[in-house]
């Protein structure tokens, strides 16, 4: 008999199926068992009546521990009382493994026992369900970008220098060379952009920063837009479109999920452009209102943007940050050099920046200059000025943190739980 997966159970009603899963809760009413079965798409109650099957299958049964693997027959119906409205009349069953004493109970755990149990807790019903969300914000924003006739290019994971700075970057040994883990991969989608027009990159990225803030991970994924021929306020449409297209699909697919999470609907469902866009200028004297010490000329904290965001009810655009405090790369507005043409994007609730990006500069001597502005080393950039010197363009991009955006949709204090296996400054385990 082939088994059949228990999120298209209802094809199969009143027919005998078989289900390939793990035990997730038992309980007994004397000669009645309930077995809670997932077998990683969804959840089914098999009841197993002692008249109805074997002794051995009854005794079998009886034994089976939380997350023991095993076989079972039977045939579904509709049942609205039970998780996910259906159950399983039981009528054969086969245990794969009796599973040992299982470390996480339903009691409360500290985060360091979760987070060494990581390859565990994965199965619990809420790091499930965050899980389908980011899954579902990874197919929509491949959707989202296919559907533009944007190319996916991949970006190296080993590089020969720095995109965002070179205090926070992760140095390895290349056959006596220097390579360093990415911290994006916007670069190499400049070069890509004067082959293909418009392109993304979708992959992991590091980030050797000490910090400790529920906001920094050493290791996350990024989705990394890259045009040409576009501006920066084209740039940050591009951007609301994205994110609000992203958004109305987690709500459309994943609302069993954002259930399981207790998020609020409202907040998300709010979420429809246009997006409130104000200076770097205006949020300083947002910041000063409410009390701030920040000062002009000093980048933003987690605390910051808290603030900022608080002030709209749907993510916010800050734009024209000082020059002096961003990338190499970021264009001076030719109006107010002191400024670049680039923004951020701050999601509501105090979930900060999810988005970075803005207009590279295409002037091959100015893109020189800043360079050496920065101490950089010019021949590790000699292929990135090339583009500058053949059919150079304006030119726009952006990258969001898959992990922030995760954290946002789902309502999650800390990025922690927005990825299968955290890397954090005191965490390589498991």
């Amino acid at each position: 008999m082939k088994g059949v997966y228990l999120n298209k159970i209802g094809n199969y009603l009143d027919q005998e199926v078989e289900i390939r899963g793990w035990l997730y809760n038992k309980r007994s009413s004397g000669r009645i068992l309930f077995l809670l079965i997932r077998d990683g798409t969804a959840v089914i109650q098999g009841v197993v009546f002692k008249n109805d099957v074997t002794p051995e299958v009854f005794e079998a049964a009886r034994s089976l521990t939380q997350e023991s693997s095993l076989i079972v027959r039977g045939i579904p119906k509709e049942e609205k009382r039970a998780p996910g409205g259906y159950e399983l009349s039981v009528t054969d069953l086969e245990i794969v493994q009796i599973a040992a004493e299982y470390p996480i109970t339903p009691k409360e755990h500290g985060v360091e026992y979760l987070m060494n149990h990581r390859h565990l807790w994965l199965r619990s019903s809420k790091q499930r369900a965050v899980m389908l969300i980011r899954n579902e914000i990874i197919k929509a924003s491949r959707e989202f970008y296919d559907d533009r006739d944007f190319v996916l290019i991949d970006a190296p994971i080993l590089t020969p220098a720095a995109v965002e700075g070179t205090t926070t970057l992760f140095e390895t040994d290349y056959f006596d060379e220097k390579a360093y883990l990415s911290q994006s991969g916007q670069l190499y989608m400049e070069a890509a952009i004067m082959a293909f027009g418009k392109v993304y990159c979708f992959g992991p990225t590091f980030r050797a920063e000490k910090s400790k803030t529920r906001r920094h991970l050493m290791e996350f994924w990024m989705i990394e837009p890259e045009v040409a021929f576009i501006d920066m306020d084209e740039n940050m449409e591009l951007q609301e479109e994205y994110v609000t297209y992203i958004v109305q699909r987690v709500l459309e697919n994943r609302a069993e999920e954002l259930q399981v999470l207790e998020r609020d609907l409202d907040k998300l469902e709010n979420i429809r452009p246009p997006f409130p866009r104000i200076s770097y200028d205006r949020a300083i004297e947002i910041l000063r209102d409410k009390g701030a010490a920040t000062e002009w000329g000093q980048d933003f904290g987690g605390a910051d943007e808290t603030i900022i965001a608080n002030e709209f009810d749907r993510p916010v655009f800050v734009h024209r940050y000082p020059t002096e405090i961003k990338a190499f790369y970021m264009k001076p507005d030719p109006l107010r050099p002191e400024v670049v043409l680039g923004s951020d994007l701050l999601a509501p609730e105090g979930y900060g920046e999810i988005i970075g990006g803005g207009e590279r500069i295409s002037d091959p001597e100015f893109l020189l200059e800043r360079i050496r502005r920065h101490s950089l080393p010019e021949e590790n950039y000699a292929w990135y000025l090339d583009l500058r010197k053949y059919g150079t363009v304006p030119h726009s991009g952006f990258g969001m943190g898959l992990e922030r955006a995760v954290a946002w949709i789902c309502g999650l204090p800390h990025l922690r739980e927005t990825i299968p296996f955290p890397r954090l400054i005191n965490r390589i385990y498991p």
